[in-house]
């Protein structure tokens, strides 16, 4: 099995209580990266966002229903659940975590040193939160990270791309890549991605922003997507 790198599914579950952009082009998206992954045996790493039923357990202010209960990821709904068509097979790995990033009170990083990984590769939701709490606890942690853009999505196509621009400015340890490039690097084919060589490189004033996302969609290959 090649450990030096595990792919890591961040919060593919069938929580609807907020929708996310393109959430099927990243479904697609996703399936075809864990069918290349699991093709050359990189061991795949899930995890499940999951909130205590009676609300016990939740950082201050998070909204809660009229009954006390969390109004996302709550502990025995189907909501928890990895989507069906991304669902883990046998051997792979499922860690349940109470906050955003997959390091928080789990034994992600143990579970991670103990299988010798050094790279992990992560796809998943939400682009914003999730996402990107993970890759700076990952950065902090001392791992290198290939980012799969169009594997992972947030509530708005906005939102996805901010998320984007913070870690292309300021996570050292990060290599970008659209899900078609990154399979082109799989096989050994000319590919194209993203990797920070000096802080800041996307750093624009807000009228900027349209146009700075465009900046890092060329530098994936990915086509020019109107910012909503």
């Amino acid at each position: 099995m090649n450990t030096d790198s595990a792919c890591l599914v961040i919060d593919m579950q069938q929580e609807d209580g907020f929708p996310l952009h393109d959430l099927h082009r990243v479904i697609d998206n996703n399936a075809e990266l864990l069918a290349a992954l699991r093709g050359i045996d990189i061991p795949i790493i899930y995890t499940r966002h999951i909130n205590a039923a009676d609300g016990s357990d939740l950082p201050p202010g998070e909204p809660l229903d009229s009954a006390g209960r969390p109004l996302s990821y709550c502990a025995g709904t189907r909501q928890v659940a990895i989507i069906e068509r991304l669902a883990p097979r046998p051997g792979d790995r499922v860690i349940d975590k109470p906050r955003y990033s997959a390091f928080h009170r789990t034994d992600l990083d143990r579970q991670l040193r103990e299988l010798g990984v050094k790279r992990l590769i992560v796809s998943g939701v939400l682009t914003d939160a999730c996402v990107l709490a993970t890759v700076l606890d990952a950065f902090a942690l001392g791992y290198g990270v290939d980012l799969i853009a169009d594997a992972c999505a947030s509530t708005t196509e906005a939102a996805h791309s901010a998320a984007l621009l913070i870690m292309a400015n300021w996570v050292y340890s990060i290599e970008i890549y659209a899900t078609a490039q990154y399979l082109k690097a799989l096989d050994g084919e000319p590919h194209r991605s993203f990797r920070p060589t000096e802080p800041d490189q996307f750093a624009h004033r807000p009228d900027q922003f349209v146009a700075t996302i465009a900046r890092l969609q060329t530098a994936l290959g990915l086509p020019r997507r109107n910012q909503e």
